[in-house]
């Protein structure tokens, strides 16, 4: 296939993005598999701010990021990504590179837990103010359960409204795929 799948996309804006030393933000930590990736592009020198509300998270991406050595360029917040300016120290505002989310639930996890439009979009709202421009935010919008196609409704209401000046949004998806596969909203600040 020659078309990019969602996932790999995701990645590949991220290595045109983030240089070594850079600051970025994992703001759904997960189960770690985005964190190692940003803290392995940031190198020794960079930082990566992850957020996460369940200790499952926490635990699992804490012991992702010790077995391949990297946990002294994480810091880990176990708090909602609608902090993560006031949790963020002031030296690195106006320094973020990128941010990823990975929208929806856990896998593996307790399903009633999911990520909200609400929180989503002030974190975004914040990110616009901290990043340096040509940074870029990646949602990777999971909606295929109920909390889901609301919240994926709420973030495209809301991108198509983000000012050109300030932005340039783009969509990546796949539109002739069953059960609703996940696909990607960018945002790269102006």
């Amino acid at each position: 296939m020659k078309l990019e799948r969602i996932l790999p996309f995701a990645k590949k804006l991220l290595k045109k993005t983030v240089t070594r030393g850079a600051v970025v933000v994992d703001a759904t930590l997960g189960n770690g598999h985005d964190t190692v990736f940003l803290a392995d592009l940031v190198g020794e020198n960079g930082r990566v701010y992850g957020f996460d509300v369940q200790e499952d998270a926490i635990q699992s991406s804490s012991e992702r990021l010790k077995h391949h050595g990297f946990e002294n360029r994480v810091t880990i917040f176990h708090a909602g990504h609608e902090q993560l300016s006031q949790l963020i120290p002031d030296e690195h505002h106006g320094k973020v590179t990128a941010a990823i989310f990975n929208l929806g639930y856990l896998p593996g996890s307790d399903k009633t837990i999911v990520t909200k439009p609400e929180t989503t979009i002030a974190a975004i709202q914040q990110l616009l103010e901290i990043m340096l421009p040509e940074g870029i935010i990646i949602l990777v919008i999971y909606h295929g359960h109920a909390e889901g196609a609301v919240e994926r409704d709420a973030l495209l209401t809301y991108c198509h409204e983000i000012d050109q000046k300030k932005a340039h949004v783009l969509q990546y998806r796949f539109i002739n795929q069953q059960n609703n596969p996940p696909f990607i909203v960018a945002i790269e600040k102006r």
